[in-house]
């Protein structure tokens, strides 16, 4: 299935069409139940929280802005659910390695590695040419995984302005990237989208 049948899936099941939020669910439940798996470490309550998810997101569903975002956002819809689950359970220490063995991998081709480097080192190079404020905010978010009210209070800022910050940032990044690789630039629109129409 291609990102633009999930995007007019993800219309359609806005408009109330349960056949496409199915084929949603059909599409992204392996994903959602691997990253479940992953933050839960048991089988019995990751296929929970992927039920959990599915059904949370298709009643906020109508709050997605962009379509386009909808992986990202059902991506940061599991992490919350899993974080507040472990919160009220507490931590589980280690996992029995053939409980993730039976999460079906995806594996990388040759040529896909190579692609992923190379758009990884020209990010790199785009954030080098970046002001040093708006590289810190996207370091801060992107790679460093902060939450905005963490970002808030290490910059010493209000929410707002750090909000405020990775919208300009994101803008000033994809101005740089467009002039290396068009193509990447439109990607990290896509993928940046896709997490900051979560918050």
């Amino acid at each position: 299935m291609s990102w633009n049948e999930v995007t007019v899936l993800v219309e359609k099941a806005k408009t109330g069409d349960r056949e496409a939020y199915g084929e949603l669910v059909v599409r992204f439940q392996s994903s959602v139940y691997a990253m479940a798996l992953t933050r839960v470490r048991d089988p019995l309550e990751a296929q929970e929280l992927a039920q959990d998810v599915f059904v949370h997101a298709m009643r906020k569903l109508p709050q997605l802005r962009d379509p386009r975002c909808f992986a990202g956002w059902l991506r940061r819809i599991t992490a919350r659910m899993a974080i507040n689950r472990l919160t009220r359970r507490g931590p589980l220490f280690g996992a029995d390695p053939e409980l993730l063995d039976a999460v079906e991998a995806k594996t990388r081709t040759a040529e896909e590695n190579f692609a992923v480097g190379e758009a990884v080192e020209q990010l790199k190079g785009a954030l080098g040419e970046l002001r040093e404020m708006d590289r810190e905010a996207l370091e801060a978010f992107y790679i460093r995984g902060r939450s905005l009210k963490q970002m808030a209070k290490e910059f010493g800022v209000p929410t707002g302005t750090v909000k405020r910050r990775l919208h300009v940032a994101r803008l000033r990044l994809k101005e740089v990237l467009e002039g290396i690789d068009p193509t990447l630039a439109e990607r990290f629109a896509g993928d940046a989208a896709e997490e900051l129409a979560a918050v």
